[in-house]
């Protein structure tokens, strides 16, 4: 799959695949830009001639292949295609509204926009901060967002809120089942929980293994799931925790 473009002085656009041996340029689509000539006798290559009067010379390879070392600096950016497909035709169409609003209102920061968005100060806003998010990954930061805007900043603690998790995930992996188990490092216990699906892991270190201190680790586990909005369908354990299972069930 090619999902890079970028600018090949003297041509234009072109497709870019990095990993590639080489990227294939059509002699009918160059010769429709530049003027192309081929001497099979006098130097046995294609030269282009582009427009500021130099050439690009096509030699051939030991097998017969026509190339041009190319060692200019080409600009690349990714296409939006491959982040468009992880999104649905709603996502998308409302991931737009969110650029365009951004547009109209003076292009302000993501950040600054998603406030804007929580706090309401934008009347009959269109879109949420998820939208917004989705834009950001699907066209990628606003260039006219970050000019003049972008200072070195300590960065603060990442705080999980509710809405930072995507409407799809909660709808399909909305119940959760949970894996238990207690683990001895140097004779120290951890409890280590891990949720099937999301892969979402934790460790404890406690104190000891009696009951009170299993019940309330799992519980803290338990109420993490529960206030970012996952209900917990099945805990599996081994037997070492079949005398605190009445407890944990109620």
């Amino acid at each position: 799959m090619v999902n890079k473009i970028g600018d090949l002085p003297g041509y234009g656009t072109v497709w870019f695949y990095e990993d590639g041996i080489a990227n294939i340029l059509s002699l009918n689509n160059v010769k429709k830009k530049n003027w192309v000539t081929y001497d099979s006798t006098a130097y046995d290559c294609f030269e282009v001639h582009k427009v500021d009067s130099t050439k690009c010379v096509f030699k051939p390879s030991k097998k017969g292949l026509f190339y041009s070392s190319v060692n200019n600096d080409i600009a690349l950016v990714t296409t939006v295609e491959n982040n468009t497909n992880k999104y649905t035709v709603r996502e998308y169409s409302y991931a737009k509204k969110a650029r365009e609003l951004q547009n109209i209102i003076g292009r302000p920061s993501t950040q600054d926009l998603i406030n804007y968005v929580d706090k309401n100060l934008i009347p009959n806003c269109p879109v949420t901060r998820q939208d917004i998010l989705r834009a950001e990954d699907i066209f990628m930061p606003k260039i006219g967002s970050v000019k003049g805007k972008t200072t070195h900043t300590t960065q603060k603690h990442v705080e999980v809120h509710l809405q930072d998790i995507p409407q799809e995930i909660m709808e399909k992996y909305g119940e959760i089942t949970l894996a238990i188990d207690i683990m001895f490092i140097n004779k120290i216990p951890f409890v280590m929980m891990t949720s099937h699906n999301i892969h979402f892991g934790t460790a404890e270190l406690v104190k000891d293994i009696k009951n009170n201190t299993l019940v309330s680790s799992i519980e803290q586990v338990i109420q993490a799931y529960k206030t970012c909005g996952f209900k917990i369908k099945a805990i599996l354990a081994d037997g070492q925790f079949k005398h605190i299972q009445q407890i944990i069930e109620q």
